[in-house]
């Protein structure tokens, strides 16, 4: 049996989103518990009856403290995907399914929470903690400083100009200043103002880099019979896994040893095949994505990956429209993703694609029936 017979998402719930630091009242498991919860009632599900819990990147919140804080009746399937950053976020969608499909758990909860004052925070400068770590020597201590390397690449090969990296960045502020949710929703964004925004690793300007936030989000994944019962009108996980070409598993974060062909590629080609035959469709079907745009020539990489263009050709395809909102052909990120909206590791571009397919989107994609949301490692395709 396909995902797409078995499970789907009939919850979303999300805390406030700010600035790194910006939430100094409440800790991390606090967080996770507020959107937790959140969530179930959107769905109109018992809190108890969460029988499941799926993250990524090491969350800090032990399942043992979210059962004991929520008082699950029984949790029956516990879920982490290893790795930092958000490259598992729909990975542990993936997860959810798995456990639904299995029949190891009724109800999952897939969350992220970030709470960055009190303790680590992911920009700041780290040494990448693994054997084929060649990055230290040469200062590349940051994300910023580990990624530069393949978007000059890709900038190089290409023939991509700041502009085309810079529409990213503007289609995502636009985007932000619909949604009332986002952190840098009243802070509209020129190009002119792009453009002269700093260099902070060449070619990655201020505005090529996502923000650092605090906040937390979650899904509650369910069978299709079980979404029956509940509130909310059931977006169905058409597919959901993970993969990537070679290299790519710990990519520009923890090693620049891939082969060529695929440095300056991103991640996902492999992966986008193997969902689009699992979902069932073509990417012609993509009504709207949601793309981690950690860094603005990410997002170039991964709509070449997906399919939407050619190899080289996400700079030109940007720049005649198609990802804007709404008159483009395929609407990106559209709540302001990591850029404006915030960046909580990926998984808040899923709840946008729930909403996208519910139809409440603030920049809502008429008809859309089909979402791709990815992060080049991990990705699923949901349904309306």
């Amino acid at each position: 049996m396909t995902a797409a017979a078995t499970a789907c998402v009939v919850g979303i719930g999300e805390t406030q989103y700010t600035r790194w630091g910006g939430i100094s009242d409440r800790s991390e498991l606090s967080l996770a518990c507020e959107a937790i919860t959140a969530a179930c009632q959107d769905a109109g599900l018992g809190v108890e009856r969460i029988d499941g819990v799926a993250s990524y990147a090491y969350d800090s919140n032990d399942p043992w403290l979210l059962e004991e804080s929520l008082g699950f009746e029984q949790l029956r399937f516990k879920g982490m995907v290893w790795g930092g950053g958000g490259g598992g976020s729909y990975a542990a969608i993936a997860q959810a399914v798995a456990a639904i499909q299995s029949g190891q758990s009724n109800y999952v909860a897939v969350f992220r929470s970030l709470c960055q004052g009190g303790g680590h925070r992911y920009g700041r400068g780290y040494e990448v903690p693994h054997g084929r770590n060649f990055l230290t020597p040469f200062g590349m201590l940051s994300p910023p400083l580990m990624l530069a390397p393949l978007a000059q690449r890709y900038k190089y090969e290409f023939g991509i100009t700041p502009e085309q990296f810079g529409e990213v960045a503007l289609v995502c502020r636009d985007n932000a200043s619909r949604n009332p949710r986002a952190v840098l929703g009243g802070r509209p964004l020129t190009m002119e103002t792009y453009l002269n925004s700093r260099i902070i690793a060449d070619p990655l300007r201020l505005f090529d880099c996502c923000q650092e936030n605090d906040g937390a989000c979650a899904l509650i994944v369910t069978s299709v019979e079980r979404a029956r019962d509940l509130r909310r009108k059931p977006v169905r996980i058409l597919a959901a896994g993970q993969g990537s070409e070679p290299g790519w598993s710990s990519g520009g974060l923890g090693s620049h040893s891939m082969p060529e062909a695929s440095y300056a590629a991103g991640a996902g080609k492999r992966l986008a095949e193997q969902l689009y035959a699992q979902a069932g469709i073509t990417r012609d079907d993509v009504d709207t994505v949601q793309i981690y745009d950690h860094f603005t020539p990410f997002v170039l990489m991964a709509l070449e990956a997906f399919g939407f263009c050619g190899r080289g050709e996400g700079g030109q395809f940007v720049s005649e429209g198609h990802i804007r909102w709404p008159t483009g052909r395929l609407p990106l990120n559209t709540s302001g993703g990591h850029l404006s909206e915030a960046y909580i590791h990926g998984l808040n571009l899923a709840v946008e694609g729930v909403r996208q397919l519910r139809g409440e989107s603030t920049s809502q994609v008429a008809g859309a029936e089909i979402c791709v949301v990815t992060c080049g490692v991990s990705a699923a395709i949901l349904g309306a």
